[in-house]
């Protein structure tokens, strides 16, 4: 179930880093442990976006000037979404870097058609590696153009999907069929015009920093109809619960254009 969350900006003008994924997931994580219910503490099986609004982009980052800010964000578990909008939603105020957000509603994403081919636009960065401390091969850059590529995505979704406890042995030997290709001319593209579709970004866990390869460029997957719905849901690769990985559909109307995308990620 995706959700899209509207806050009142209180001071517009004021930003948060470029990539800002991890004071996001500070700040969720955060508002879970508020709620003192045990059962969700170490739940993960959760997705989000970045603030959207209004922005100007400087050297501090993403200053925002519109009056309204929203994040989608999205969960398989009614029961942890619900108590994740209460405890939300009991707080005055929220800051997100410089940004002084107070909850204003919630809207419901319109839903998508899922079929076992679907375009898919990133709206955060897919992490294939996963980070170790003191250790450099989750900065490792993968070509889309290899098989190793999708093999990594579909490791981490089967071991995700599994550990959901929704899906029986059986049919997860039946979801074998996985395949990522990438949007060539979208990736010519970039690279004509000296842009970047992979990047490093930072990630914390347990308050100790690490560093991700995050890839960013629309594609299309093949791949049994409850796997599309599941990575749509709860996001592709890695570190889905710290804000990586999002996804929307390509021409869905609950998302920007591509060329607006190329703006912010390239």
């Amino acid at each position: 179930m995706r959700i899209r969350i509207v806050f009142a900006l209180k001071n517009r003008g004021a930003y948060v880093p470029f990539h800002h994924q991890f004071l996001l997931a500070q700040t969720i994580k955060g508002l879970v442990m508020l709620g003192k219910n045990e059962k969700f503490f170490p739940y993960t099986q959760y997705n989000f976006s970045g603030l959207k609004g209004q922005i100007k982009i400087s050297r501090k980052g993403l200053h925002f000037f519109s009056s309204k800010v929203t994040l989608v964000f999205s969960a398989s578990d009614k029961d942890f979404l619900d108590y994740f909008i209460k405890i939300l939603f009991e707080q005055k105020e929220l800051l997100i870097g410089s940004l002084q957000l107070t909850p204003e509603s919630v809207e419901n994403e319109e839903p998508v058609s899922i079929n076992d081919s679907v375009k898919f636009l990133c709206l955060s960065p897919i992490v294939l590696v996963p980070a170790s401390f003191n250790d450099e091969s989750g900065k490792r850059f993968i070509s889309p153009d290899v098989d190793e590529f999708s093999d990594l995505l579909y490791d981490s979704t089967i071991a995700r999907m599994e550990a959901s406890g929704k899906y029986t042995a059986t049919q997860l030997a039946d979801f074998y069929k996985f395949q990522l290709v990438a949007d060539k001319e979208y990736i010519s593209r970039i690279q004509a015009s000296h842009k970047k579709f992979a990047r490093i970004y930072p990630l914390y866990d347990h308050d100790v920093k690490y560093e991700v390869r995050g890839y960013t460029f629309p594609f299309t997957l093949y791949a049994p109809q409850p796997v599309q719905q599941y990575v749509y849901e709860n996001g592709l690769g890695h570190f889905s619960h710290k804000g990586f990985g999002m996804l929307d559909v390509a021409n869905a109307s609950s998302i920007r254009s591509e060329v607006d995308l190329e703006v912010s990620y390239a």
